[in-house]
């Protein structure tokens, strides 16, 4: 059992590593989703994904979601 609990943080690791490389956040995946569910636009979702956490935190403020 000790020797499979280093591959399994290893293979989480180079997953999480992966993502970071290919620019995919939790905060600009957040922000894609609230865009899209509240303006129906895919460009709109982009341009609010590149803001990441910032209209994440703009949308919890404003609230009407």
């Amino acid at each position: 059992m000790f020797l499979v609990m280093p591959c399994y943080a290893v293979v989480i690791m180079s997953n999480q590593t992966a993502a970071a490389k290919a620019g995919i956040g939790f905060g600009s995946v957040l922000a894609m989703i609230l865009s899209f569910q509240l303006h129906h636009s895919i460009l709109w979702a982009i341009v609010h994904g590149i803001c990441s956490w910032f209209y994440v935190i703009y949308r919890a403020v404003k609230g009407n979601y």
